[in-house]
């Protein structure tokens, strides 16, 4: 078939055609925003789950929403080494941005914007010449007193304070989104939390909306011991049946090309309904059916080269990322778990691999920053990624 009329998009956070499979958290997510809205007090959001699961292609779903109600938005991509200074300033200069035409006060825009600009410098190391110093593009004076005292708890509670008074003289609120939260410092963590906290006393018109891995929980846990109860958690995770179908039907029939139910079997036992995966056999099997309907052999020829690419740009290039010790210690946990992807405890690896579990830390604690493993209960370690473990017992 035309593969210019091919209409599925494997893509790192790339919008599917069809976003199957997530009318609940968007309808949990709609309600958030009214009760907001409503002066009503509202938990923030964290969405957790596996690589390939479509948390980033929910998340600017969840964005597209908060847009369509008016809300002031921004978003930032966390990253281990990186303070949340810098990004989240930017993040909420646009969200006032989107504000500011509505706002009746010029001034009391400008006051908050100074804020903003204290908070931001303070991210420059003390003693840095002011030619060295990061400016932020905000065309007013930097304020003095208020989030600009270094401390990260403290400046950014009285900022997100702040942007939520700007939001509420409009009418409105102000969403923030933070995709790989699980990367945010641990110093910044906790000052995040603070501060959703304070919004979630005062009743402000501010959410905090994270996305990460599925070890996000334990981490802001660690962090805060109320954060159990500051965030409600929505767990995202592979597509049932008739979601999977949907996504693969919908945007073929808009191009006047079927499915036959053998395919569709054929498709779901070789994706196991992660979204990302479904996207990539979706156009592969597309470009090598010759015409409509498509049927359970046209998956079988195309599903090689699916495969193939998945090796290369899914599970290769993470595998490239790691040393030949963390390649160790990966093939160890694929090895322990033949029935499939799931967490096996870190005295069997160290068993498998013939050494003693401390000097086994360095390695899975790189790996767990490289974002490849994760923990989600003590003692054990499981892949971040989906059928990373069949990956490895077939190339490894």
């Amino acid at each position: 078939m035309d593969p210019v009329r091919n209409p599925y998009a494997p893509g790192a956070g790339q919008r599917p055609p069809e976003l199957a499979g997530r009318d609940r958290e968007l309808r949990q997510f709609d309600v958030v925003l009214e009760r907001v809205a409503r002066g009503r007090p509202e938990r923030s959001l964290v969405l957790t789950g596996l690589r390939g699961v479509g948390k980033t292609v929910l998340l600017n779903a969840l964005r597209s929403q908060a847009i369509g109600r008016l809300w002031g938005t921004g978003k930032i991509e966390a990253r281990p080494d990186q303070s949340l200074r810098r990004p989240l300033a930017g993040a909420l200069h646009m969200a006032v941005r989107e504000l500011t035409p509505r706002h009746r006060d010029p001034t009391r825009v400008d006051e908050f914007l100074g804020v903003l600009k204290a908070f931001a410098l303070r991210s420059a190391p003390e003693g840095a010449r002011l030619r060295d110093r990061w400016q932020p593009g905000i065309d007013v004076p930097a304020s003095s007193g208020r989030a600009d005292t270094g401390d990260i708890e403290v400046d950014l509670v009285e900022l997100l304070v702040d942007a939520a008074g700007v939001a509420r003289d409009v009418g409105v609120g102000i969403a923030v989104f933070v995709d790989e939260m699980q990367d945010v410092p641990e110093p910044d963590v906790s000052a995040l939390c603070a501060a959703c906290h304070e919004l979630s006393q005062q009743g402000l018109p501010l959410v905090v909306v994270g996305a990460g891995l599925p070890h996000l929980p334990a981490v802001l846990s660690a962090s805060k011991s109320y954060s159990e109860r500051l965030f409600r958690y929505l767990r995202i995770d592979r597509l049932d049946r008739s979601a999977a179908d949907q996504a693969l039907v919908a945007p073929a029939a808009d191009e006047g090309v079927a499915f036959d139910r053998e395919a569709l079997d054929a498709l779901y036992a070789a994706t196991d309904g992660y979204p990302y995966f479904v996207q990539a056999y979706g156009k592969v099997t597309w470009d090598n059916a010759p015409s409509s309907p498509v049927t359970r052999g046209d998956v079988l020829v195309a599903s090689p080269e699916a495969e193939a690419e998945l090796a290369v740009g899914f599970f290769g290039s993470r595998y490239e990322r790691a040393t030949p010790a963390e390649r160790d210690y990966l093939r160890a946990i694929a090895a322990l778990s033949e029935a499939g992807d799931g967490a096996v405890p870190t005295a069997d690896v160290a068993n498998h691999l013939g050494r003693k579990p401390s000097s086994l830390s360095p390695a899975r604690d790189s790996l767990i920053k490289k974002g490849l493993v994760y923990s989600a209960e003590r003692g054990t370690i499981a892949f971040t990624v989906p059928h990373f473990g069949e990956y490895l017992r077939k190339h490894g």
